[in-house]
């Protein structure tokens, strides 16, 4: 028996689908470079040029990081794990001398709270006494707000500035089908307030930037990021420190969580101490790219909650230089050891970071995939771009220009167009050889955005004549073929 190497949901497309690979090693450095030897696509993904582990890249052995213990050099023996963990695109308590008190309907409200004799009257005081700012109100947002509401906490902030769409029906239990096209703030709030009458709610219908959210933190106890994005997560991460508020994190994608609590006082690790910079644009797909368990959000969300509820009253020991992960299809939680970075940019006692950044440069992202609801133009002026009206219009003469669709390959069976070449955008790379250099190509995805992305980085590639599909299938859909499912 060897050493096992436990593989992520997100770098499983790169390890033959495997989560499990088995390989026999020394130490850290040549496990991982027999199981990149097996794997080759991997090697990219986990090592930079100068041959260290990426910054994005945590290894475990058990349940220590290796870089607490001899780095690469650490030694493993036959029967040990080691598991990849990559970063996966959620206060201070109350003052104790001011409680509020409890009303008779809160007392018979909250009254099998009153009966546990850790928390107990001072713990619900608390809760009313305290403020929570939710950083988004979706899958992770909805199963937070709702028990935090529950739970009797005196002010719930929101910050969400989208609106309901049915294909977060799926999972954001926040929302009605009858919402569907309201904001979702607004229909947030309104569940919220059906749910604990007493909880006051403050909306921010406002997208959380560098400019703004400085302003909108302050004036919370705890925060908790239900982000789906990485310039939002370092943004909400930074500014915690910044404001010394802890940050419960909660992370989904697909069947895997992952729950922390950053910065609970300045001797616990921040965000940037487990990752100090963001994987590549494009490694760790959206929820809208890649799916997710509906039922996931609610467990990671809810484990949110406890630690929000636990920071608050003070009861038992918060997730503070701890990371927990969860795998739904193993229905296996780990616990692993986080430890405060003395050379964290951010939190260490000289900080190169000392005021917030354009996140969206630092990541190379967008902070949102929404779609903006703007008029889509029928012809376009960019000799780079092509509009769906544009594409019928050559149809319909009869031509049939060469379709690259970058989607995964359960998106096309949602919907797709006719006779497209199918190349999921993270494997163009490795495949551009299939593809005519001399061929006008028109790529497309979901909305645009991906195909962007690969039209560009075909051109870099020699590719003269490339030409992105705007707005993408969903363009298609509301433009040109109603009848057209979206996603």
């Amino acid at each position: 028996m060897g050493t096992k190497i436990l593989i992520p949901t997100a770098l499983r497309q790169y390890a033959g689908g495997h989560d499990v690979v088995e390989v026999s090693a020394g130490d850290v450095a040549k496990a991982l470079a027999e199981l990149t030897s097996l794997y080759p696509a991997l090697k990219k993904n986990l090592f930079a040029e100068n041959g260290k582990l990426r910054s994005f890249i945590n290894v475990y052995k058990g349940e220590e990081n290796i870089k607490n213990l001899n780095q690469l050099e650490t030694t493993i023996e036959e029967g040990d794990e080691l598991l990849i963990v990559p970063s996966i695109a959620g206060g201070a308590p109350a003052d104790l001398e001011v409680l509020h008190e409890l009303s008779n309907e809160e007392i018979q409200r909250y009254s099998r709270h009153l009966l546990v004799p850790e928390f107990g009257m001072e713990g619900q005081k608390k809760l009313k006494q305290a403020s929570v700012l939710m950083i988004g109100a979706g899958g992770l947002g909805s199963p937070l707000g709702m028990y935090l509401a529950a739970a009797g906490v005196g002010k719930l902030g929101i910050v969400e500035y989208d609106t309901v769409d049915y294909s977060n029906l799926q999972r954001q239990l926040l929302y009605k089908t009858a919402d569907v096209g309201r904001s979702k703030a607004e229909a947030a709030r309104d569940t919220i307030k059906s749910i604990n009458p007493f909880v006051e709610v403050e909306i921010h219908q406002v997208p959380l930037t560098s400019l703004n959210a400085l302003d909108i933190l302050k004036h919370y106890d705890v925060v908790a990021d239900g982000t789906d994005n990485f310039p939002t997560r370092y943004l909400v991460n930074d500014a915690c420190v910044m404001l010394g508020k802890p940050n419960v994190y909660g992370s989904i994608f697909r069947f895997e969580g992952q729950v922390s609590v950053f910065h609970l006082n300045d001797d616990t690790a921040c965000y940037r101490c487990l990752y100090p910079e963001p994987p590549p644009p494009g490694l760790v797909p959206s929820c809208a790219q890649s799916g997710v368990l509906g039922v996931l959000p609610g467990i990671i969300g809810s484990l949110q909650a406890i630690e929000v509820i636990k920071i608050i009253t003070g009861i038992g020991e918060p997730l503070a230089n701890r990371l927990i992960t969860f795998d739904a299809l193993k229905m296996k939680f780990r616990e692993l050891k986080l430890k405060k970075d003395p050379e964290c940019l951010l939190c260490s006692e000289h900080p190169a970071i000392t005021e917030l950044i354009d996140y969206e440069q630092f990541c190379g992202m967008p902070a949102h995939d929404r779609i903006e609801k703007k008029p889509l133009a029928k012809v376009s002026t960019d000799p780079n771009e092509i509009t769906v009206h544009e594409l019928k219009s050559r149809f319909d003469r009869g031509e049939k220009p060469f379709i690259l669709d970058v989607r995964n390959p359960t998106e096309t069976q949602i919907c797709c167009l006719e006779e497209t070449t199918l190349i999921p955008l993270n494997e163009l790379p490795a495949r551009l050889h299939e593809l005519d250099a001399q061929l006008e190509i028109i790529a497309l995805c979901r909305s645009g955005a991906r195909s962007d992305n690969a039209a560009e980085f075909l051109r870099k590639n020699g590719f003269k004549n490339v030409k992105n599909l705007v707005g993408g299938i969903l363009a298609w859909s509301k433009e040109i073929d109603p009848t057209m499912p979206t996603y």
